[in-house]
């Protein structure tokens, strides 16, 4: 689609509307896209196709979180849609994230060569240390958990 660009722009917007006005300013050889929870609750899977048809790249950021059988068809789902990337969070469990990967979104470089391109979510950022270590049920520290 583009030439591999290294910026991702966060449509950080609660309309779809908004963000497809948003857009007609960007170059989509020069910056991918990412639709969060908010945009796609509202959206759907018609912005992201919208976006793609746009010849934008999208990271759909939802952070699938569930059993891995359902976690896989989203990611099923998401790769159905041509996303570029996806993300899982992490305290699902190593089954649910070898389901994802199964499933996700993947492209082919050097004739035939696939790569799974998504990213894992061990933690988010708005949990600071103290509540992670003392409300939340992890085997290890936060900050160990963000540095492994």
């Amino acid at each position: 689609m583009n030439q591999d660009p290294k910026i991702v722009i966060a449509l950080d917007y609660a309309q779809p509307q908004d963000a497809l006005t948003f857009i007609q300013q960007l170059d989509p050889r020069l910056c991918r896209l990412k639709v969060g929870k908010e945009l796609f609750t509202a959206g759907g899977p018609q912005l992201v196709e919208a976006l793609i048809a746009k010849d934008f790249d999208v990271f759909l950021d939802l952070k699938f979180h569930d059993i891995p059988t359902t976690v896989s068809k989203a990611c099923e789902a998401a790769s159905r849609l041509g996303v570029w990337m996806l993300n899982v969070h992490a305290s699902g469990g190593q089954a649910m994230m070898e389901a994802a990967r199964e499933r996700g979104p993947s492209f082919n470089v050097n004739q035939g060569s696939t790569y799974q391109v998504s990213a894992q979510v061990a933690i988010i950022s708005s949990i600071d240390a103290p509540t992670a270590n003392d409300r939340l049920v992890f085997l290890a520290d936060a900050t160990s958990m963000i540095l492994s």
